[in-house]
Order: C-alpha cells, then sequence, then structure tokens
C-alpha cells in the first residue's frame, strides 16, 4: 500500500544532527526528543532494590530539568525493557543524551525512529484445507495452543473472525494481561484474543498526545491495518465472506484456531522504536511463541536497529518473528528487516483477480483491475478520455504533448490540482505516486471527473493493485498506460468506457513475484539471501473495522466486514500463520528450524511448472525477488532436515561482520562471548542459504570453503544424496556427498568447495549468479540456494 512506506535513507544525517555538537551550551535551545537508553545492569550499585529505580535515580542526576513537565506530569520513563532489551526510553535534549552517553553503565543511546506500516482464496493457494483427513492443519490442530503476537495497529474485536467458539481454554504458558483502554474492555477478550495492549508513550512524546476523537486509545483498531493482518495469520472461518461481492467465499486465516495476542504500536502518523521495542519486551515477557511484525524503515546497521535488537531477544526466548520485507520494490537493495535472526517475507500473487477494462473509441480493450462496486457507467456510452498532465509534456522523451487536464502535478492526480473546466464529466488518466492510488478517485470525482484511470509508471511495471474506487476506476499496467496516453495523444476525440468483470480464480501463471515486492540483495546482511520467503501478498481478503471506510478516504461512507489489501503486510501473516502451524506440529522446534523448514521446501516453479516470473516486466524472477522461493505449508512440516541457528552462532556472524565489542553488547545484551576465533567468516553462519562475495574473499585463486549442519527431524534412518547446480562460472564440490542418520535429532556436517573462475566486473558494479545443493532421500528435497556475487 503507497502511504504504508517511507524509506529512511536520510537516517545517517538525522543520527549525526542528533549526536553533533550545537553552538553554544544553553541547553534550553536544544530541542528534547525521544531516546532508547540501553543499560549494563551488571553493573547496578547494589544500594538500589531493582533497576528500575537505578535507572530513575541516573536520569534525575543529569539535572532538574530533565522531564517535560507538561506533557510527561511525574512520569520519568516512557518504556522500562526487561526482556528482550536491558534500558528505558526518555525524552532528552541532545545535550543530555551526550551526558548520559558518557555514564559506565551506558552501552549506547539510539534516537527514537518513527516507522510506518508496510483473505478468502489465500489460504487454500498456500494448500492449506480441512478437508484434507491429514496434512498441517491437522497435525498442529491448526494452531490451537500457539500464541502469535500481533505487533500492528490493534483489533477490531467484534468482528466474526475473532470468535472463540469451540476453542479449548488459553495456553498455560501465557502470562499476559487484556488492558482497558477506550472503547477496549476486559470483555473484548475471550479464548481467541487472549490479549491486549497499546503503547502509545513513544508517540505522544514525540508526535504530541493523541486526539481522542480521531484516534482510539486503546488495543482497539481504528486503522485497519491490524485488524487485517490479524485475521490474515489466525481469522476464524466466517462463511459468504466479500467486499461488495468481490473475493466472495468462506474467509479463514492460515492457522485458524491460533490464539492472538494483540500489541498496538503504530497511530496516525506511524510507529515510534521506542513503543516497539516496548512491544516485543512485553510480548516475549507474556508468552508468545511467533511474533507477527508489518512495519519497517530504511535500512540501518542491526546495532541501531531498535526491531532488530527487540527480535533478537524474542529469538533467544525461542520466539520466531516473521517482518514484512518492506514495499519498495522492482528497485534492488530495498529489503528492509533483514536481520539474520528474523524471517523476512516478500510478497507474491495469488489465482486470483479483479479484472476490469477500459474500452477505447477505437475498440481496443485496455485490461486492467479494480474493485468499484457503486453504479456503472451507461452501457455503450463513450466517455471523453484526457490525461490528468500539462500539455507541454511528453512521454518517454518523445511526441507533442498530451491534452491538459490540469498543471504539470496533476499527472498524478494530486489533491486540488486537476482543471475542473478540462475535467468535468470525463474520464482522467493518472499517473500512480504521489498521493494513495485510490485517493486520485477523491481527487477526480471532487473535480467533477466521471472516471479514473490509474496507471503503473517506471519502475512499477506490469505488477497491478485492485482497488475500491469511490468513482468507476481501473488500474492499468505501465505499457498500457503509454497505449492509453499514445491514443489520446494522437485522437482528435479520445473517448472510451469501462466494464467491471467482478472476480476470477484459476488465473495462471501463479505465483508470480509482485512488483512492489522489496528486493534483496541485503545492504546489511550481503552474506544472508534476502527475503528468505515469499507468500502472498497482493488482493487479500481479510477481516475489516466498522468506522473505516474501506477506500480509506473520509468521503468514503461505505463500511465492510471485509477488505482487500495488497503489499508485504499482506504476505507477512501469512507466514505467520505457518510458523505457528509449524510451531504447533513441532513444538521442540527453533525459530531458525522453522524457517529452514519453510525455506528448503520453498518452490520455485509456477502452476504451470515454469521457473516463477517477476511482475515487473514478466521476466524470471532471481533469488533477490523471491529469496529461497514461495512458502509451501505442507511440504515444510516434513522437511527431514533442517538447519538450526543459535544466539551462539549470530554471535559469532556478528563478529566476522565486524561489529564491535560494544555493538554486539547492545543487540545481543551479552558481555561473555569471543571474537578471538581464527576464520570467522559470515558465511558461515548455519543459514539454510549459501552467499558468498569473492570480493571479501579476497582470495586470489578464488576459492572458499563454506560449512554447514543439518540436523535430522525424520522418523527413522534415513540416507541424504547431495546434488548440485553450479553456478555459472563456478564449480562446487560437496562433502561429504552422502550423509547418513540413524535418528530423529541426530546433526551432521557437511562443506562446499567454491571454486570460481576469474570474472572481469566493471568498476563499481557486481555480477551473481545462483545455484543450488540439492539433498534428497527420495521422497524429501531440501533445497539450499547458493549464491555467489563478484565485486
Amino acid at each position: 500500500m503507497d502511504r504504508f512506506w517511507a524509506l529512511f535513507l536520510i537516517f545517517p544525517l538525522i543520527f549525526s544532527l542528533v549526536f553533533g555538537e550545537v553552538n553554544g551550551d544553553d541547553d534550553e535551545r536544544e530541542i528534547a526528543q525521544t531516546f532508547i537508553v540501553r543499560v549494563e545492569n551488571e553493573l547496578k550499585p547494589s544500594a538500589f532494590s531493582d533497576v528500575q529505580h537505578w535507572y530513575k535515580s541516573t536520569l534525575r542526576s543529569l539535572d532538574s530539568n530533565l522531564l517535560n513537565s507538561k506533557t510527561r506530569k511525574s512520569q520519568e520513563f516512557l518504556h522500562v525493557y526487561k526482556t528482550v532489551f536491558h534500558g528505558f526510553s526518555a525524552k532528552l535534549t541532545p545535550k543530555q543524551a551526550r551526558n548520559l552517553k558518557k555514564r559506565p553503565e551506558v552501552i549506547a543511546i539510539l534516537p527514537d525512529r518513527l516507522r510506518q506500516l508496510h483473505t478468502t482464496r489465500s489460504p487454500h493457494f498456500l494448500g492449506l484445507s480441512s478437508t484434507h483427513p491429514a496434512g498441517l492443519l491437522s497435525e498442529s490442530n491448526s494452531g490451537a495452543n500457539v500464541i502469535i503476537g500481533i505487533l500492528d495497529t490493534g483489533i477490531w474485536p467484534e468482528r466474526r473472525s475473532f470468535h472463540d467458539e469451540g476453542l479449548g481454554p488459553i495456553p498455560t504458558n501465557w502470562r499476559g494481561e487484556c488492558v482497558e483502554g477506550q472503547n477496549f474492555t476486559k470483555a473484548h477478550c475471550n479464548n481467541k484474543i487472549i490479549g491486549a495492549r497499546f503503547f502509545a508513550d513513544g508517540y505522544e512524546a514525540r508526535r504530541g498526545r493523541i486526539d481522542s476523537s480521531e484516534e482510539v486509545k486503546s488495543a482497539r483498531d481504528s486503522n485497519g491495518h491490524g485488524t487485517h493482518t490479524a485475521s490474515t495469520a489466525a481469522g476464524r472461518a466466517v462463511s459468504n465472506a466479500s467486499l461488495f461481492g468481490y473475493a466472495s467465499g468462506v474467509a479463514v486465516g492460515v492457522a485458524p484456531k491460533a490464539r492472538i495476542a494483540v500489541y498496538k504500536i503504530c497511530w496516525h502518523d506511524g510507529c515510534m522504536d521506542s513503543d516497539i521495542l516496548a512491544a516485543f519486551d512485553k510480548a516475549a515477557d507474556d508468552g508468545v511463541d511467533v511474533i507477527s511484525i508489518s512495519v519497517g524503515g530504511g535500512a540501518v546497521p542491526y546495532n541501531l536497529d531498535a526491531m532488530a535488537i527487540g527480535a533478537f531477544g524474542a529469538m533467544e526466548k525461542g520466539i520466531l518473528v516473521s517482518a514484512s520485507a518492506g514495499n519498495e520494490g522492482p528497485t534492488e537493495m530495498t529489503v528492509t528487516n533483514v536481520a539474520p535472526w528474523m524471517t523476512t517475507v516478500g510478497a507474491s500473487t495469488i489465482d486470483r483477480k479483479f479484472p476490469a477494462d477500459l474500452v477505447l473509441g477505437d475498440g481496443r480493450v485496455i485490461n486492467g483491475v479494480s474493485l468499484y462496486s457503486g453504479k456503472p457507467l451507461r452501457k455503450n456510452t463513450y466517455l471523453p478520455l484526457v490525461y490528468g498532465g500539462n500539455a507541454s509534456a511528453t512521454w518517454g522523451g518523445g511526441g507533442s504533448g498530451v491534452r491538459r487536464a490540469g498543471s504539470f502535478s496533476a499527472a498524478a492526480c494530486l489533491a486540488g490540482s486537476l482543471d475542473e473546466k478540462a475535467v468535468r464529466g470525463k474520464i482522467v488518466v493518472c499517473d500512480r505516486g504521489g498521493n494513495a492510488r485510490v485517493a486520485k478517485s477523491e481527487v477526480v470525482r471532487k473535480a467533477g471527473g466521471a472516471g479514473v484511470v490509474v496507471a503503473n509508471i517506471a519502475p512499477i511495471g506490469e505488477g497491478l493493485v485492485a482497488d475500491s474506487y469511490l468513482i468507476p476506476g481501473l488500474a492499468v499496467t505501465e505499457s498500457s498506460g503509454k497505449t492509453i496516453r499514445d491514443y489520446i495523444n494522437s485522437n482528435p476525440n479520445p473517448r472510451a468506457t469501462m466494464a467491471f468483470r467482478g472476480t476470477e480464480v484459476g488465473i495462471k501463471p501463479a505465483p508470480v513475484v509482485a512488483s512492489f515486492s522489496a528486493r534483496g540483495p541485503s545492504m546489511e546482511s550481503p552474506y544472508v539471501m534476502k527475503p528468505d520467503v515469499i507468500a502472498p501478498g497482493v488482493n487479500i481478503l481479510a477481516a475489516w473495522p466498522d468506522g473505516v471506510p474501506p477506500s480509506e478516504q473520509a468521503a468514503d461512507a461505505r463500511r465492510a466486514e471485509f477488505n482487500v489489501l495488497s503489499g508485504t503486510s499482506m504476505s507477512c501473516p501469512h507466514v505467520s500463520g505457518v510458523a505457528a502451524l509449524l510451531k504447533g506440529a513441532h513444538r521442540d522446534w527453533s525459530p531458525a528450524m522453522i524457517r529452514s523448514a519453510m525455506m528448503t521446501t520453498a518452490y520455485s516453479r509456477d502452476s504451470n511448472g515454469k521457473p516463477l516470473l517477476d511482475e515487473r516486466e514478466y521476466n524470471l524472477s532471481t533469488v533477490w525477488d523471491m529469496g529461497a522461493g514461495h512458502v509451501d505449508p505442507q511440504k515444510a512440516v516434513d522437511p527431514g532436515l533442517v538447519y538450526d541457528v543459535t544466539a551462539v552462532d549470530y554471535v559469532n556472524f556478528l563478529c566476522a561482520s565486524n561489529f564491535s565489542r560494544q555493538e554486539i553488547r547492545l543487540i545481543a545484551r551479552r558481555n561473555k562471548f569471543s571474537c578471538s576465533r581464527k576464520q570467522l567468516r559470515p558465511w558461515d553462519i548455519n543459514y539454510p542459504a549459501i552467499s558468498v562475495d569473492f570480493e571479501a574473499a579476497k582470495n586470489d585463486n578464488l576459492e572458499v570453503e563454506v560449512a554447514r549442519m543439518v540436523t535430522y527431524v525424520a522418523g527413522g534412518a534415513g540416507r541424504y544424496a547431495a546434488a548440485v547446480t553450479n553456478p555459472k562460472g563456478v564449480s562446487m564440490t560437496v562433502t561429504p556427498a552422502v550423509m547418513r542418520f540413524r535418528g530423529k535429532g541426530e546433526k551432521r556436517s557437511y562443506r562446499v568447495r567454491i571454486k570460481a573462475e576469474k570474472v572481469t566486473v566493471r568498476p563499481g558494479s557486481t555480477e551473481t549468479e545462483v545455484g543450488k545443493i540439492v539433498w534428497s532421500e527420495g521422497r524429501r528435497r531440501v533445497v539450499s540456494p547458493v549464491v555467489v556475487v563478484w565485486k
């Protein structure tokens, strides 16, 4: 969703401004802002009964003007962190932050960042069906004893997707609570929604007090995003679900019996790191098994990333963290939430779409998509067609200007930019970007337009997302947009009409990597392939709250129990639900084992048996687009072999990645570790995929050796043989080539010798080749991509 994504490329500048020197010593000139403070708790003096009293004394020692009494009253902390992080957050001036950083017990101080929010058919598309007598749903009892923590915008508890009929008692490991607030009481929790909390202190400290007339200061969802993701992951089955007739069927989440714990972290303008970290802290203490978080920002080093830090602590508690990859695709190196201890999820299409056609006056039919449900255009009536750009503008660098419908900025149909005289009664073509897609229909409606066409622009390409327009409207691809503009530009009387064709299923090819899905490689994890997997994230139907229009436009008076949304925000809870099912089937599996099972059994061929395509231009997708491939829950439950990764392994990875001891202490909350071991290499992390950089290897022979260890998780004895597909220009040798296992839980190590030819690469560019290693015992295939990069 366009409005849910902002990339923080200026973060280094912000950081330098926050901690840089200011002119003069007058602290009153500095603007107080929120910070997250990491404290070494082992240094607590014995005179203090607990760390909170110690933190309070430390704060008060800075100066008497530490607190902003007008906004914070008597509370000195925004949050105190005790589980996944040791320390607190508070509102400080930069000078106070600098003084605090000098104290020996303070390991680091992080500026508090603002982040943004990044299904009837999708469980069926994933192969999850209650009609199967056996399989993952049966083996896990639909996730009945697994708790998913949803860190998002809250929940609308009255929705039928969250009823608890037929559910057993709350799992005994649950330690959380149902926190009351505005229009949310303990009675809103049940055996499905077993807990609810909200976190607003960091947001209010930075953005100002929440207006209760516009937002709900409780776990209740006044946005829609959280209700949608929660029901996608774990919604109960609801018959006759649809959005105004679109996507009709039985709506059900991936893990329909899993329990939901709600942690509301996001508000009108976004989600503050200090609140996100507090939610991680509480979720881990409460006893969740899976954390689902569809939130992101620009990639930064792990020691400056509160989400990565919180996720590390959660991983140590045995919690799998599933996070959205981001919506900045198809540009490379845009993937976020890339820490190797997080499961990073990209988005794919499913075999369903909502076709709509723009019929041009010359008879040509332009295919698009739409969720428009209002009164259609009059049959056989063609309306004037105009482009919302400037008459002097040209398309594609040549040709004459397109007919004017407003100012140059009006090409994107921004608020107030259209000329009403040029638009009234016409269909307006708007370029995508600048504002939300569906908002363009409201801009056109206010200007008197009769219809809207939202056309993709570079680099979005051919990927389409359906929207619930306020007037007759549809979305078209980048190439179709050019066709329409050429028609307008060359015809003296361009006209068109629209036809809306409802819902179609069985679409091929499917899945396809969504154009908007953020792509690797990761700037922060070049030796860890990201994203890890892809899952359904395009046109997903799920629950929606009362009071929030399906178009999310204030002028929209419609209300719906379900809504259709797209984004990696939607793909993330699919994987969260799969993780809950796998946890339910294998209570002893670690987060890394669960992720490994999803990655090594993922598929990279579509329903036609052909390699997965990239929606941007329908070319072949790469590992940077899809990671290991599309998640396959039914195969993941019985992978045969898994790659486990411990907290110690992650620390060794950080050592090998040249993080300083101080930075590792901040991330991993430990003092006793050693980076002195020889030959620590980041690609030796026991990940299900192998990524090698030959510049980093600095080996004149262009040869490296990579170590891996697998754990046998099948029953009885097993024999696995390796089959190698070499990346172009590379030869790989696996030793041993055969591994034998006597029983479940047994571990075996192997090594991969990767020898490359000398490759000439232009300065500043890279070359990537991909192969794979497949361990097979006949029925099971354990697939590990191998990525080789030359610089």
